[in-house]
């Protein structure tokens, strides 16, 4: 493959943070960049793309097309499968999987689709070499991903591999209950709420810390991708030497960023350079959060984490900031209800995230607040007025980045904690 040549490409990512990225992969080399519902198109060279896979906060996979064509029947999928040449990227050694996705196709079955695809690229290996690639649907080698519209099909190999929300420290399961949020959401909804890397940064919600250590990573410099690998890694094309000089500039950026400015004195004492705190009521937790920071390389010491309630969250810094959370639902927050009397008109839930508003009213003169929930009567309920509203999906499930900002009668109490 020629190095110099530019590709076309496609990165999904979770729906509503689409221009945020397109911004992000302009800034990676990308070139002819557009944003799309789910995603973003671009052209670049295969160095960018790798690059894109090691630094993207907020893309899901990235996905180089190999082919495209109009068809009219299963048999026209096969036939485009067939004809484009996959022995430059993998032998009938590797394992395969072959996702479809539609959009107004007229085809009936996504799954027969899927089928005659796979069955184009496993023919031409059999016509070629007698052997042909096995299939493996949960860890394969390739991932090839097909696009149809009512009347074109596009055809991506997967550069990817495993998503790219999947940075490679998180190794256990949530805690019941707990609304799952992935790592590219966790930094949309960051740069969503123009949180800058070393702003004091508060989330009362922490739960497996997953806010916190993408904030953590942004201002130390670390590639989202540093501690992974991916598929490209193991295609037939790969140049090994370049990867490597790429990463090694990746590795040299966090370690200029780390050896930043020195630590700081507060008046809680001496502090990290990363203001950043969170609380859970579950101390379960907690734990879980100092682990999963040591995965991702960070130093837990340098994260203030304290088991709290939620009504007793208190300013953590000398200075303003961001309260950023995606508050809990179900079993964990309800546990928060142990000392409000019921009312016939508030659920458990709703009574906590009224009293959480009291909290915020009292104590956060001069902070932002960004609240992330599935009910659009979130504002209502905690008794602050939105700025913004912006549209988001955690996977299916639509939801609401709700943003605020409280104002203190008092503007002297905006930089003293509480």
């Amino acid at each position: 493959m020629n190095a110099a040549k530019e590709l076309a490409y496609f990165a999904p990512c979770p729906r509503g943070l689409e221009s945020l990225l397109a911004i992000e992969l302009t800034g990676l080399g990308a070139s002819d960049v557009a944003a799309s519902q789910g995603g973003v198109a671009f052209d670049a060279e295969p160095a960018t793309a790798w690059l894109a896979n090691l630094h993207s906060r907020l893309a899901s996979r990235v996905l180089m097309r190999v082919g495209s064509g109009p068809y009219r029947d299963e048999d026209g999928l096969y036939k485009l499968a067939r004809r484009i040449e996959w022995e430059r990227w993998f032998n009938a050694g590797f394992t395969l999987r072959v996702d479809v996705a539609a959009q107004r196709s007229p085809l009936r079955s996504l799954n027969f689709a899927a089928l005659r695809i796979k069955d184009g690229i496993v023919d031409r290996f059999r016509a070629s070499s007698g052997d042909r690639p096995s299939i493996d649907t949960r860890e394969p080698d390739v991932r090839v991903h097909a696009f149809l519209q009512a009347r074109s099909l596009a055809i991506y190999l997967d550069l990817s591999g495993e998503p790219l929300f999947k940075r490679g420290w998180r190794s256990e399961a949530g805690a019941k209950g707990e609304a799952p949020l992935k790592e590219n959401l966790a930094a949309g909804l960051l740069m969503l709420a123009r949180w800058s890397p070393g702003e004091p940064l508060i989330d009362p919600f922490c739960g497996s810390g997953t806010l916190l250590i993408e904030a953590a990573q942004m201002q130390l410099g670390i590639a989202p991708g540093i501690r992974r690998d991916f598929a490209f890694q193991k295609y037939l094309d790969h140049d090994a030497a370049a990867w490597s000089r790429l990463k090694s500039g990746a590795t040299e950026r966090e370690r200029t960023l780390r050896r930043g400015p020195a630590p700081i004195e507060t008046s809680a004492g001496t502090d990290s350079r990363l203001m950043l705190a969170g609380a859970d009521l579950d101390p379960q937790a907690i734990d879980r959060t100092r682990r999963n920071l040591q995965r991702a390389g960070l130093d837990p010491s340098g994260v203030r984490l304290r088991v709290a309630d939620c009504r007793k969250a208190r300013p953590a810094f000398d200075s303003p900031g961001l309260v950023i959370a995606n508050p809990p639902y179900g079993e964990r927050i309800e546990a928060h209800d142990h000392e409000v009397r019921p009312h016939h008109q508030a659920s458990p839930h709703d009574q906590v995230l009224a009293a959480f508003g009291d909290t915020l009213r009292q104590y956060f003169g001069g902070w932002r607040v960004a609240l992330m929930s599935s009910d659009e009567q979130l504002p209502a309920i905690i008794g602050l007025k939105p700025q913004r509203r912006t549209p988001l999906y955690n996977g299916a499930l639509e939801c609401r980045l709700f943003q605020f900002e409280i104002f203190s009668q008092d503007s002297s109490q905006h930089r003293q904690p509480a």
